[in-house]
């Protein structure tokens, strides 16, 4: 796994007319672990940003030749989406707020008013990294963090030895109503799912807790131990208060749907219900991520087993 804190991997663009600066910005970053390549000017960071592809840009607005405004709005209008989204830090002897204005609109993402120190520039720098990689995770569903995040967040609280508990939530007959109800109201489904989720551990988990998407309808909470019984039981509660909106009342008063196989039989499914599978690391039993996923993956299948919303928690490891 990459270590954002270390800029391992990561590669900055430092463009500024002052050599000095240049070089002093290129060396706080460089013992920080990036890779680092520097221009003197606007036409000589257009040209540099095509081979390097970098992750960042640290751009200065004043400069000879072209402005940092301009370097900016070339940067947003390239056809390559890999350059074309890179973020922009502007650094600018000038605080008034109409400079930094100019400097959004030109497509900036954030800005760092000289003099700064070597703290605050990394700072800056991992942050949008981080945040870049994020956005890059995020389901276009749900808007949720993915896999890449979620395998972060998991590996992170296991190397710090945290104590923590995973939900991992599972749709039930979700094939079925898919096949029956169409692609539309299948995403409406994975969607009520993320909404109800994210809102009850907003009510009931802790500032740090973490909510992602799997894909498809699979998705996992991670939080404390002593608030994930009482997570999953809500969530539990309101979906399957919430999801009988997306049935028709004709397959509601029946309890189920009828869909046919590939050999034409008919099949009847229930109303979909929400498995929830617990796996608590109180006592760090568990060392890596991949055992997280198969105690998790084994519980699960032990929750699809029993019929209805449920939630079950593998006691052995508390």
């Amino acid at each position: 796994m990459r270590t954002i804190a270390q800029g391992a991997g990561h590669r900055v663009l430092v463009v500024d007319d002052d050599r000095n600066l240049r070089k002093i910005i290129s060396t706080n970053l460089e013992l920080a672990g990036f890779t680092v390549e520097t221009a003197a000017d606007g036409p000589e960071a257009l040209q540099k940003i095509e081979s390097l592809l970098p992750d960042v840009v640290l751009l200065d607005l004043m400069m000879p030749h072209m402005d940092g405004y301009e370097v900016a709005r070339r940067i947003r209008a390239h056809q390559n989406p890999a350059i074309a989204n890179v973020p922009i830090i502007i650094l600018t002897a000038k605080g008034e707020t109409e400079d930094k204005l100019r400097g959004f609109e030109a497509g900036a993402d954030d800005y760092i008013t000289k003099p700064f120190g070597p703290q605050e520039l990394l700072a800056r720098v991992r942050a949008k990294i981080r945040r870049v990689e994020v956005d890059s995770s995020l389901s276009p569903l749900t808007r949720l963090p993915g896999n890449l995040a979620i395998e972060s967040e998991l590996r992170r609280r296991l190397d710090a030895s945290e104590p923590f508990a995973v939900l991992y939530l599972d749709l039930d007959n979700f094939k079925a109503f898919n096949d029956v109800y169409g692609f539309t109201h299948g995403d409406e489904a994975i969607q009520l799912v993320a909404r109800i989720t994210v809102d009850v551990v907003r009510r009931r988990g802790t500032p740090n807790d973490f909510v992602g998407h799997i894909g498809g309808d699979d998705f996992i909470v991670v939080t404390h131990n002593d608030r994930a019984e009482e997570i999953a039981r809500e969530i539990v509660i309101e979906f399957d208060n919430d999801i009988r909106g997306l049935y028709s009342a004709k397959d509601l008063r029946a309890g189920y749907i009828e869909t046919r196989d590939r050999r034409g039989a008919l099949n009847r499914f229930p109303i979909m219900t929400l498995s929830i599978a617990i796996v608590a690391n109180d006592r760090g039993q568990l060392t890596n991520y991949a055992q997280v996923g198969e105690a998790a993956a084994e519980l699960k299948r032990y929750a699809k087993s029993i019929s209805g919303s449920v939630f079950v928690k593998d006691k052995r490891r508390q």
